[in-house]
């Protein structure tokens, strides 16, 4: 019994159409509606479903709200070209660049935030 690959996570949001401007304009993702009209933020094979606060479907997590989420993306290009996209978009750093401990081994970060205070990393492994 194994594990192979994350398919997708759930992020709870208080505004959708917030959510989907910053994933899709700052981040690159797609979105995509699925199954009466949910939406999804697709990247590489992986998707991020998401449930709108006090409009979550079921099954869904024991307690959701928004912001509570931490996620790490890892990126192909150069993390300064990053910090200037996201500069030019207005979207502040929190950190970074940072070495850090993932996945794979050693990786560089920066981190923003996303509209719901969620914490958004994005990683080299190249630094």
């Amino acid at each position: 019994m194994k594990i192979t690959r994350l398919d997708h996570l759930v992020l709870t949001v208080a505004d959708l159409e917030a959510t989907v401007d910053f994933y899709t304009r700052a981040l690159g993702m797609t979105v995509r509606a699925f199954g009466g009209g949910r939406l999804a933020l697709r990247f590489g094979d992986q998707k991020i479903n998401l449930h709108e606060a006090g409009h979550e479907f079921e099954p869904k997590a024991r307690v959701p709200r928004p912001g509570s989420g931490d996620l790490c993306f890892v990126v192909e290009e150069p993390l300064a070209a990053w910090e200037e996209h996201l500069a030019e978009l207005g979207v502040p750093l929190v950190a970074g660049p940072v070495p850090r401990d993932g996945a794979l081994g050693p990786m560089t970060s920066i981190y923003v935030r996303d509209p719901d205070g969620n914490l958004v990393e994005l990683a080299s492994y190249t630094g």
